[in-house]
């Protein structure tokens, strides 16, 4: 089974850039997006109904932030919207997908940057989701899938310039230290266990054109839970895809 995660900075812009035909070549059994920006209503019919796949949408009660999709020709049981916890929810940030064989979260976890204040609602998120997630593996939900736009670099290794953005968000220790402990809580960083080296990113500053050097961060993951790691054969990252700040990345898993 292949799934795929993309931060698309706006399904409707993507559209016109030829989300589509890359959708239909890439042939994925399951793909998630997030920052989709808009809700069902507001997309093509193209974009609603793709042959051979069901979709979840979730979305923000702001117009034009946030929101999750996830596209799935995969046999599942349900999909639903968000965590079950109102001031996350509000925000679209969240598809859960139940496969027979495992329980994917689709997740556009928050960004830091703009305020104080929202690097604490980050933090609030982190925790809440971990503490949720241990609570669900506690009662024999444990193996599990954890894709999305994480919106932090783990290591030193993740960003092509760790020493100068130590003091900004989507690289603070406080950052960090939850993917420490989302490690230490039985997820494993599927990438990281295929490569281990530098220069592997799937965000650019667009603005700076940041892309064209390799200047990047890697904030997209897939985690899975360590009872579920002996079905993961491959990890990769496709930045051969243009035109977006963000680039897919993607897991292989045994059927």
């Amino acid at each position: 089974m292949r799934l795929l995660s993309w931060n698309v900075n706006g399904i409707r812009a993507a559209e016109r850039k030829g989300f589509l035909d890359w959708f239909r070549k890439a042939k994925a059994d399951v793909v998630c997006l997030q920052e989709t920006k808009a809700e069902p209503e507001q997309l093509s019919e193209g974009l609603r109904n793709v042959a051979g796949y069901e979709v979840g949408w979730n979305w923000a009660e702001k117009k034009g932030y946030s929101g999750v999709a996830t596209y799935s020709r995969a046999a599942h049981r349900a999909m639903e919207r968000g965590l079950g916890i109102d001031r996350y929810d509000r925000e679209g940030r969240v598809m859960v997908t139940r496969f027979p064989e495992f329980t994917l979260y689709n997740v556009y976890f928050p960004n830091g940057k703009a305020s104080p204040e929202r690097l604490k609602y980050k933090l609030d998120f982190y925790d809440d989701f971990l503490k949720l997630l241990n609570a669900r593996r506690k009662k024999g939900d444990n193996r599990v899938v954890i894709c999305g736009d994480v919106n932090t670099a783990h290591k030193d290794v993740d960003l092509a310039r760790p020493k100068e953005n130590r003091s900004t968000s989507g690289f603070l220790p406080e950052e960090c230290a939850w993917l420490d402990r989302l490690v230490e809580a039985g997820f494993v960083d599927t990438f990281r266990r295929f490569e281990s080296a530098t220069g592997h990113y799937t965000w650019w500053d667009m603005m700076t054109r940041a892309r064209e050097r390799n200047v990047g961060w890697r904030i997209d993951y897939f985690f899975i839970s360590q009872e579920l790691a002996p079905a993961l054969k491959q990890a990769f990252i496709l930045p051969e895809v243009q035109g977006f700040d963000h680039c897919p990345v993607g897991i292989d898993l045994e059927d």
